[in-house]
């Protein structure tokens, strides 16, 4: 009779200590979440629930486990497996508890920060510096968990010594994984690119959607998804719209006939703008910034507060303006002379 009820009371006991414990614990955080709403901080620890349950049941049981007199003969296995399970489920909780305490500081920096390219900047940062932490986390957790089986730590010695030779022919084999790792921490820390941006990259113009410490995706006007390495972004020339502020400025070029009437056109361009919402009402023009023997090139410039409204101005402006062409002033349009030559006298003999 003893040899069932002390397993059952030794895991039964470590099971309901763990669930009282977790109901404890998960009633303080409801308590100070209520009482402190200027931080999230409290609320997102509770995400931490499930690795916190896992960890103290598994400590309890591997503490416990001698009592139990079950398995005598695969004690140690028993024991492997709990503490590996241990491992992974300590490396767990670390890794919620960390991302709880970034993503507070971000929420309560963001939702007091008046720029929005500082915030942009902000989140690219401690997105890099979750992975990092999550990177290194698992690491340390996977070597703890090799190095509970003694085979691991015969060879230590011998991989020690050997260390110096693999680290060089890794390096040489991982140059590319390494500059682009470099490359993601340039790009954290050096305020050159950031999750929000809007960038015009081989040709295609996007929104900066994610940045990891290897790749950087750009979603691009139509949807699409651009999938970069990140050190395109620190060895090659790209278009940052959004570097410096998000205002911007904008133009429209049109080809036109050389009687076009200018002033008559700069007059409906300031009626179009006042039209149009998406004009922040800071600056505009038109000039003639070139002429050619069939047509002469007409530049209006506009203004707006962001790239997304920068954009929609000039396709409002092009159209009305073309429109407006059309139906009012057709002569002023491009078009080509088909009137027969002039044919040249004989010249005097």
């Amino acid at each position: 009779m003893e040899n069932v009820l002390r397993p059952v009371v030794v895991i039964g006991g470590a099971v309901v200590l763990t669930l009282v414990a977790a109901w404890l614990l998960d009633l303080l955080l409801r308590r100070a979440d209520a009482r402190h709403g200027e931080t999230p901080l409290w609320g997102l620890l509770r995400r931490c629930d499930p690795p916190f349950r896992i960890v103290l049941c598994t400590a309890l049981l591997r503490a416990a486990y001698p009592q139990t007199r079950i398995l005598t003969d695969h004690r140690d296995g028993v024991g492997r497996a709990l503490t590996l399970v241990l491992i992974a489920s300590t490396a767990w909780l670390l890794i919620r508890i960390a991302t709880a305490v970034v993503d507070s500081t971000y929420t309560r920096y963001a939702a007091g920060a008046g720029d929005a390219a500082r915030v942009r900047r902000v989140r690219t940062q401690v997105t890099l510096i979750q992975r990092v932490v999550t990177a290194v986390v698992v690491v340390v957790a996977i070597a703890s968990m090799l190095l509970t089986f003694p085979a691991m730590r015969t060879v230590g010695a011998s991989m020690l010594a050997s260390a110096g030779v693999l680290g060089i022919v890794a390096g040489i084999a991982a140059q590319s994984a390494l500059g682009n790792l470099f490359a993601g921490l340039q790009i954290a820390f050096g305020d050159t690119v950031r999750i929000g941006d809007t960038v015009v990259v081989d040709k295609e113009w996007g929104t900066v959607e994610e940045i990891t410490l290897t790749f950087l995706v750009v979603r691009t006007w139509d949807e699409r998804r651009i999938t970069m390495p990140v050190s395109y972004f620190t060895g090659k020339p790209y278009e940052n719209w959004s570097r410096g502020g998000a205002q911007m400025t904008g133009t429209v070029f049109l080809h036109l006939d050389h009687s076009a009437p200018i002033p008559l056109l700069r007059e409906q361009l300031s009626e179009i703008l006042k039209e149009t919402p998406e004009w922040d009402g800071r600056a505009s023009g038109l000039v003639v910034t070139d002429s050619t023997p069939n047509t002469i090139q007409v530049r209006a410039t506009v203004t707006a507060k962001d790239a997304d409204d920068i954009w929609t101005v000039r396709c409002v402006v092009r159209e009305r303006l073309i429109t407006w062409l059309v139906d009012h002033h057709p002569y002023a349009l491009p078009h080509v002379n088909t009137a027969d030559a002039v044919q040249q006298p004989p010249l005097a003999p």
